[in-house]
């Protein structure tokens, strides 16, 4: 079973290569991002909390997140052949729980990938999403705000994956493509180890 975490700053093209990985290897794509924005949009209880953090560049308590996970995990472990985790884990407790958590499942992760795109690109990215999509956490105050968490909250799962040996930097290519190559060959290194 393949279990990837897919990391990197808001904007550096997590959601895109999840889609891609997904389909090359028939993946479950698990993002917590798409499950809070779904939990805002139906109004939940969970939703409404969610959306008080998020909409000011916060992130939601590892409890609940790391509950969420483990619905989605159960509910999924038997028709697939693993699972990408988009947006997850954020902080060294997570990504601990996710340990945990495959554990229980009999799994383990087997990389972080790690997408490494530079921070001016980045707001460039997410102020031209923000146009499209209309997202509330896609304008220039919320962006840095996320960006500073993800400095100073969610780097330090850096380290704990490079402690274990299973982090991997993926640098920024020209195209989705060159980006998604470089992912395949770091993926099928992994697995096989050429």
């Amino acid at each position: 079973m393949l279990n990837i975490v897919i990391f990197g700053a808001p904007g550096s093209g997590k959601g895109t290569q999840s889609e891609l990985i997904v389909k090359k290897y028939n993946l479950v794509h698990l993002s917590t991002g798409d499950m809070l924005r779904d939990e805002i949009a139906r109004g939940t209880d969970i939703g409404r909390f969610a959306d008080t953090l998020i909409s000011k560049g916060n992130l939601v308590p590892d409890d609940l997140i790391i509950k969420m996970i483990s619905a989605k995990i159960d509910e999924r472990k038997g028709d697939c052949n693993g699972f990408i985790f988009d947006g997850f884990p954020r902080t060294v407790a997570q990504a601990e729980a996710l340990d945990a958590l495959l554990a229980s499942f009999g799994k383990k992760l087997t990389l972080m990938l790690d997408l490494r795109v530079e921070e001016p690109l980045l707001v460039e990215r997410l102020l031209k999403r923000g146009e499209t999509s209309h997202r509330a956490d896609d304008n220039l105050e919320v962006i840095k705000k996320r960006l500073q968490v993800y400095h100073e909250v969610t780097m330090p799962v850096i380290e704990f994956y490079k402690s274990t040996g299973r982090y991997v930097a993926v640098e920024n290519c020209t195209t989705v493509e060159e980006y998604f190559q470089s992912i395949v060959q770091l993926i099928e290194f992994s697995i096989c180890g050429f």
